[in-house]
C-alpha cells in the first residue's frame, strides 16, 4: 500500500538512509527505491541500472541510486488542484530588478550574433511549514499529469520536483524524446492561448537542433507536429520526436540531448559560458535530468489470447524513462529553495522573462502554501 512505502521512506529519513520516490504521468501508481547502506554511486557508464539523477553541467558525473528491487502501490488519494491563487516570490522587488538586468544584458548578448537563445534562471529561499512528505503527497495530489518525484541522498541532499519534460524515454532501441518551450499562464476560462513570434520562434529553434544532432546518432527519427500542452496552471508548446538508435549507442543519445536548448541555450558552448559566467550560482541538479536507468521490460511475443501457449513467451528488453528536472526545489533544513527559469532570445522583452518565471514559480509555492 502507498502508505508502507511513505512509511518506509520516512524510516530512511530517520536513519540517513538513500532513496526515491516517484509518480508517473498519468499513472497512479507510487514507485519507489530503497538504497540499504549510505554509499554514494556515481554512474560509470550507461550500461547501469538504477534511479539515475544527473546535474545541469554534462562534465559532473550523475549519480545512481542501486537496488535490486522497485516497490510500486496504487496511489490512494485522489488527485485535486489547489488554488491558482498568485503568491509574489520572496524579496520580488529586489529580485526582479537584478534578473531583468541579466536578462537585458542576455539580450544584448544576442544581438551581437554571439548566441540565439540563451535560458536563465534563479532561485529563491522559501521557509518549510511542513514535514517533506506531507509536501510530496500534496504534490502527487496537484500535479498527477507530470513526472512527481521525492529523492534523497544523506550526502548529495534533498530534491523534490513535479516535472512536465521528458528527456528521452526508450523501449529496447526505440526511443521518444521531446522539444518543449515557450510559456504561457493559463488564463481563466481559457481553451486555447494566443502563441507570440517569440515563444514560437523559441521552440523551433529547440526542435531544430534535437533532430538535427539525431539525425547522426539515429535512424528512422520522424518529428511530430508542434501541439499545445498544459502543464498545472501553465501552456506549452511541444513536439514529440521518436526514432530508433544503434545497439550500445544509448549514451551518445543521452549525452546529445543533455544538455537542450531548452535548459540552456544556442549554441550550446556559448550560451553555457554566459550563463556560468552571469548567473552567479549553481544549478546543481535543476535542469539536469533524472529517471530510470536500464529497467526490465516484458513484452508478449503473441498477443492472441486464444493461443495460450505461445502468449507465455516473453521478451524480455532494456527500458528506461528519464526526465529533465524543471519544476523543483531543493529542501536543506527548514528551508525550500525553488529554481525557476526560462528562454531568452532576440525577440524577448525583459519584464515579460520576469513575469514567466513568477508565474513558473506557482507550481511549487502553492504545494508549500496549502
Amino acid at each position: 500500500m502507498c502508505a508502507k512505502l511513505l512509511s518506509r521512506a520516512k524510516a530512511q529519513l530517520e536513519n540517513g538512509l538513500p532513496f526515491v520516490l516517484y509518480s508517473k504521468p498519468q499513472q497512479p501508481i507510487l514507485n519507489a527505491i530503497f538504497q540499504e547502506d549510505d554509499v554514494v554511486h556515481y554512474l560509470e557508464d550507461y550500461t547501469e541500472q538504477g534511479f539515475v539523477f544527473a546535474p545541469f553541467l554534462d562534465d559532473e558525473t550523475p549519480v545512481l541510486l542501486k537496488s535490486e528491487k522497485v516497490h510500486t502501490a496504487p496511489l490512494e488519494f485522489s488527485s485535486h488542484q489547489t488554488a491558482q491563487v498568485h503568491q509574489d516570490t520572496p524579496s520580488a522587488s529586489k529580485e526582479e530588478a537584478r534578473y531583468i538586468t541579466l536578462v537585458e544584458k542576455a539580450i544584448a548578448e544576442i544581438h551581437t550574433g554571439n548566441c540565439k537563445k540563451i535560458v536563465l534562471s534563479r532561485s529563491f529561499e522559501v521557509p518549510l511549514s511542513k514535514p517533506v512528505l506531507a509536501i510530496f503527497e500534496q504534490l502527487l495530489r496537484t500535479y498527477p499529469n507530470a513526472f512527481c518525484y521525492l529523492w534523497y541522498h544523506p550526502k548529495v541532499g534533498m530534491w523534490c520536483g513535479a516535472t512536465p519534460e521528458i528527456l528521452v524515454k526508450t523501449k529496447g532501441l526505440e526511443f521518444t524524446t521531446m522539444s518543449l518551450a515557450g510559456t504561457q499562464n493559463q488564463l481563466v476560462g481559457e481553451e486555447h492561448p494566443n502563441w507570440t513570434p517569440k515563444e514560437l520562434q523559441e521552440q523551433q529553434l529547440v526542435t531544430d537542433y534535437i533532430a538535427e544532432v539525431l539525425q547522426s546518432r539515429a535512424k528512422e527519427v520522424r518529428v511530430g507536429a508542434v501541439e499545445t500542452v498544459k502543464a498545472g496552471h501553465l501552456w506549452h508548446l511541444r513536439s514529440k520526436i521518436t526514432g530508433r538508435f544503434s545497439q550500445g549507442m544509448f549514451q551518445d543519445l543521452v549525452t546529445a540531448l543533455h544538455p537542450t536548448p531548452a535548459v540552456c541555450g544556442l549554441p550550446l558552448a556559448d550560451a553555457r559560458c554566459f550563463i556560468l559566467e552571469n548567473e552567479h550560482y549553481q544549478r546543481m541538479f535543476y535542469t539536469g535530468f533524472l529517471g530510470e536507468l536500464n529497467f526490465r521490460h516484458e513484452i508478449p511475443r503473441n498477443r492472441n489470447r486464444r493461443n495460450q501457449e505461445n502468449s507465455a513467451y516473453r521478451t524480455v528488453t532494456s527500458a528506461s524513462e528519464l526526465y529533465v528536472n524543471l519544476r523543483c526545489m531543493q529542501l536543506v533544513k527548514d528551508i525550500a529553495i525553488v529554481y525557476v527559469g526560462g528562454g531568452i532570445t532576440a525577440n524577448s522583452q525583459a519584464r515579460n522573462e520576469w513575469l514567466e518565471t513568477q508565474s513558473k514559480a506557482q507550481t511549487m509555492l502553492r504545494i508549500l502554501a496549502t
